[in-house]
This record gives structure tokens, C-alpha cells and sequence, in this order.
């Protein structure tokens, strides 16, 4: 296995350098004095910023990117050695390691890695945690799955120890990185092109835990089912968290006597072993995120942040983007952005909606990826009945391809199933103009999906 060596700065080549993961990690290299160049299919904010910093950026994936001076190539899981730039490596013989890898190498030069791994609520997880780390002077290095609005972007270059990420289940990529802190939110179905079932994902996440050396610390959900077959045979202390259950010493952390504001913020009493800490109030909408924040002070406290840092930080983040993002009005219909893709993720966000002021809550759908939504037909039927009304687009393929098996229909004939009422068109224009003619003033309008479903809350912004 090739290994960096980060007091030897080389030329690092990114395939698929656009992508928010490796476009963070060519700058962070580029800083630490590596020349970096890479590939990408188009040009995009993120390559024109990569290029503003001086890495070079060629566009379109061929065989002549792949330079004689290239000493190492970093490729994201979405490459496959029939790609032009991958068979020239090949020929040459060229060291290559796949992203995940190269994450793993670099968390290894910081004391203080922490990773944020779960089904879902990564993304705002980890700018929590980063919000908190930079009102506490910490000076991080950050690597988030979106953009943070804090660091006005998805990366933040710090001069500490350190070093705050995401740790993405999909293809086991987590079981290459290499913290010291690590949080598990919660683990359920998703990603069943890769895992076989959930025993598989939770087997992930065990290994994942066991990556933690014996001084770590792994902060879990002890809401999670059987959350203990995940802790077992760890060397590192455990620390759990959840919503107050009426046993107020059954997690380490826990949030009781919730309320939400008039904004859909919640409020809290923090419990640590079941005594009173302090009274949380939070900048985020949402059940979800009181659960998100528990972990967030349990490592921050760890941390020796003072609580007064911590409380700021929570108060002060208002989310990502893309997570119930407020994009603005027209007309008195207010329009929010949200990136859930999965059910849970959906039912969350739909619940969290309920405490937003509004009358009529319309979600326009897009379902992301085949596999996806005809492994959870069902449950993304039931999930999307928390909105009063619901939009369907065509499914997002993603990394896939349409076999014909399932479709936006499909969802559509499960929704009419359970009463609802439910509207389908191909083509954003149409559901735009849809949307128009039928959305009233004070009505809330949520575009929900991982695709590219954003656009038409944007179009119809003026945006």
C-alpha cells in the first residue's frame, strides 16, 4: 500500500477533483504544499475556485491528463478502469489509492480526528460540531459533505490538531479512515446496492467502531436497536446519548423537558447521568437535530470547550445548505430546500415542518436513485403523508441505470393508496407552473430530494 509522506510534498492527480469530498482535499493538499492538478467532466463553481488557488483543472476524463510527473492519482469510487485517465495510470504503473484511502492517511497527521458517521444527519452533525469547535477558538481543519455557511464552504485549512469529518458508510469507505473521536447518530437500511441487508450495515458500522484506538472516545445513539452489539469488544471508553425516555441515567447525555420555539427551534434541559447541566437552546429545526446536538456536547465538553462556547454555537448555526434551507419567498409561499432522500430522513424533516408557521405544507419529491426508492416504495409512501400535498418528478438516477422496474408512478399509485393527494409531470417547468397556479399565500413549500430538484424552487425565486 503506497503511503504519503506529508513531510515530502509530490503530485498528487484528482480524477473527479469537482466532487465536494476531493475538490476539499486537492486544496487541503495544495496548502500543505503538494502540486495538485485534476480532472473533471465540467466546469463548476468548485473547479473555477480550485482554480483560482492555482491547481490546474482539465476537463473531460482522457488518457493524455495522465502526465509523466504524476507520482500519486486519488480517484473517488465512481471510476472504473475502463476510464481513460484510469487505463493510462495503469500502463505507467502509476501509485493510485481510491479517496477514502487517501482520507484515512491524511486524518493520521492530526491527534484530535473526529468522524460523524450515520444513516443520516452527517452533514449537519458535523457543522455543528464545527460551528462549536470554531466559537471555541480551536482553530479546526474541517471537511463537510456541504456547504457551511461559517467557512463559505465545504473546507476550512486550520494550523491545530484538529481535524472534524464525515464518515460515509457507502462502499465501507469509513473502514479506511483513522480517528480518534468518532460519533454514530444511527444506523438503519439504505444503500442496498452495496450492503446486503441490515446486519451487513450494522457489521460495517461495528468494524467502524473498532477502528478507535484504546485513548479514543466513541460518542452512540442508545436509541439505536441493540446498540450494544455495535459497542462490544471495543478497547475505547463509550459514551452514549438520546431523548429522555423516563429513565434519566439510561444515556450518558440526554435532552428532556423539549419545547420548540416559534420558529421550530428547539429548546432543552441537558442531562449528564441524569443531572442537570445546562438549558440548550438550538438555531435548527426539528426533533432530529435536539437528537443531533447531544453528541455535539458530549465531544465538545470532551474537548474542554467552555459550555458558554458550546451554547453560543448551537444558538448560532442555522443549518447547511440544503438542509431545511430557507431559499426565500414569492408570492407569500415560502419556499425551503431539504437534501432527504431516504424515508427517515423524509419523515423528519415533514415532522419538523408541522412546527414552522404556514398553512398548507406541499412537498415536490425527488425520488434519488432506482434501487432506492423500490427497496422503500412503502415507506417513502407513508413518510411523504405528513405533507398535505405532494409532488412527484422522475426518479434521479444518479449512478444508475433505469431498467424499467420502478418508477415515479409507482410512488405516485402508493401515495393514492393511503388518500392522499398526489400529482405527478415529467418536466420542472410543468411542476412549476403547476405549483403557481396552486400554491395559495402562506403555504410552505419544501423541495425535497438529493438530485437536482433544488432548481425549482430557484426558478420559481427568480434565481
Amino acid at each position: 500500500m503506497y503511503k504519503i509522506n506529508f513531510n515530502e510534498p509530490i503530485h498528487i492527480h484528482f480524477i473527479g477533483i469537482g466532487g465536494i469530498s476531493m475538490s476539499g482535499f486537492a486544496e487541503l493538499l495544495h496548502t500543505a504544499g503538494f502540486t495538485i492538478s485534476g480532472s473533471d467532466s465540467k466546469k463548476s463553481k468548485i473547479t473555477e475556485h480550485l482554480e483560482a488557488k492555482g491547481i490546474t483543472i482539465l476537463y473531460g476524463q482522457k488518457a493524455s491528463n495522465i502526465t509523466p510527473d504524476i507520482d500519486l492519482v486519488v480517484y473517488t469510487a465512481a471510476i472504473h478502469e475502463d476510464n481513460p485517465e484510469m487505463q493510462a495510470v495503469l500502463q505507467h504503473n502509476i501509485p493510485r489509492m481510491d479517496r477514502a484511502e487517501m482520507v484515512g492517511q491524511v486524518m493520521l497527521n492530526y491527534q484530535n480526528a473526529i468522524a460523524i458517521s450515520g444513516t443520516h444527519g452527517k452533514t449537519t452533525t458535523t457543522s455543528m460540531l464545527s460551528q462549536i469547535f470554531l466559537e471555541g477558538n480551536l482553530d479546526p481543519t474541517i471537511s463537510v459533505g456541504g456547504i457551511l455557511k461559517a467557512i463559505h464552504g465545504n473546507i476550512r485549512i486550520g494550523n491545530s490538531e484538529n481535524f472534524l469529518i464525515e464518515a460515509c458508510e457507502y462502499t465501507n469507505s469509513f473502514l479506511k479512515f483513522n480517528p480518534k473521536y468518532s460519533i454514530i447518530l444511527n444506523i438503519e437500511e439504505d444503500h442496498l446496492d452495496f450492503f446486503k441487508d441490515i446486519n451487513d450495515i450494522r457489521h460495517s458500522f461495528h468494524l467502524f467502531a473498532k477502528r478507535l484506538p484504546d485513548d479514543g472516545v466513541l460518542f452512540i445513539n442508545g436509541e439505536i436497536e441493540n446498540y450494544e452489539e455495535i459497542t462490544k469488544d471495543l478497547a475505547c471508553k463509550v459514551v452514549t446519548y438520546g431523548i429522555d425516555n423516563g429513565n434519566p441515567t439510561a444515556y450518558t447525555y440526554s435532552a428532556t423537558n423539549i419545547t420548540f420555539n416559534e420558529d421550530g427551534y428547539g429548546e432543552y434541559d441537558l442531562l449528564h447521568n441524569g443531572s442537570f447541566v445546562d438549558h440548550i437552546t438550538l438555531g435548527v429545526v426539528g426533533i432530529h437535530n435536539v437528537s443531533n446536538s447531544l453528541p455535539v456536547i458530549g465531544l465538545s465538553i470532551e474537548q474542554n470547550i467552555p459550555m458558554e462556547a458550546i451554547k453560543k454555537g448551537l444558538t448560532i448555526f442555522h443549518g447547511t445548505e440544503r438542509r431545511f434551507e430557507y431559499k426565500g419567498e414569492v408570492a407569500g409561499i415560502t419556499i425551503i430546500d431539504d437534501y432527504a432522500h431516504h424515508p427517515t430522513e423524509i419523515k423528519a424533516t415533514l415532522e419538523a415542518a408541522k412546527r414552522y408557521p404556514h398553512k398548507s405544507t406541499w412537498c415536490v419529491f425527488q425520488p434519488h436513485t432506482y434501487t432506492r426508492t423500490k427497496a422503500f416504495l412503502k415507506e417513502f409512501a407513508e413518510a411523504l403523508t405528513l405533507a398535505d400535498k405532494i409532488v412527484l418528478t422522475d426518479i434521479y438516477a444518479a449512478r444508475e441505470v433505469n431498467t424499467g422496474e420502478i418508477s415515479a408512478r409507482d410512488l405516485q399509485a402508493e401515495l393514492q393508496k393511503l388518500g392522499k393527494e398526489v400529482y405527478y409531470f415529467p418536466a420542472f417547468d410543468e411542476i412549476e407552473n403547476f405549483l403557481l397556479q396552486n400554491c395559495t399565500n402562506g403555504d410552505l413549500l419544501i423541495t425535497m430530494g438529493a438530485g437536482d430538484v433544488v432548481s425549482i424552487g430557484e426558478s420559481l425565486l427568480g434565481k
